[in-house]
């Protein structure tokens, strides 16, 4: 871990006024540790810390994950009932999904246009819209 790394981790942990305990450090700088923004699953997240050499469980990856979410440092983006990624780019934004490779990748936001949505039920607000363009090859590039 640089010292730039921990030094991003802990910033992104006090912007929230998360206490920044081993766990948390460790899982926040192979988030944003570099900069960069990524799209993790608990698991990915997980096996991430193994090759590290660090001992965190899954159990704790799940929690962190969640404190994380509730603290407004990432957002989940569930993409079926059965799999969700956590990513660390809070903007709106759409995403594309790799059906072949489980892969979660952002879209341009910029060319995503929404001309009307549906009249919400009375008493009710947008809390948030996710959009997750599932892709898969066409025949011709599977083939190849």
């Amino acid at each position: 871990m640089t010292p730039e790394a921990l030094e991003r981790s802990t910033n992104w942990l006090s912007q929230a006024a998360l206490r920044p305990t081993r766990q948390r450090l460790s899982l926040a700088t192979l988030l944003v540790g570099d900069g960069h923004h990524r799209h993790v699953t608990a698991e990915g997240l997980h096996a991430a810390t193994q090759a590290a050499g660090d001992p965190v469980s899954l159990a704790t990856v799940y929690n962190t994950l969640r404190a994380f979410c509730d603290a407004g440092l990432m957002r989940e983006v569930i993409v079926d009932g059965a799999r969700s990624y956590f990513d660390t780019r809070m903007d709106d934004h759409p995403h594309f999904f790799m059906e072949e490779t489980g892969q979660l990748e952002d879209a341009p936001a910029g060319q995503l246009k929404f001309t009307a949505l549906p009249d919400l039920p009375e008493g009710y607000e947008i809390s948030k819209l996710d959009v997750v363009i599932r892709l898969r090859k066409t025949p011709a590039q599977a083939a190849e």
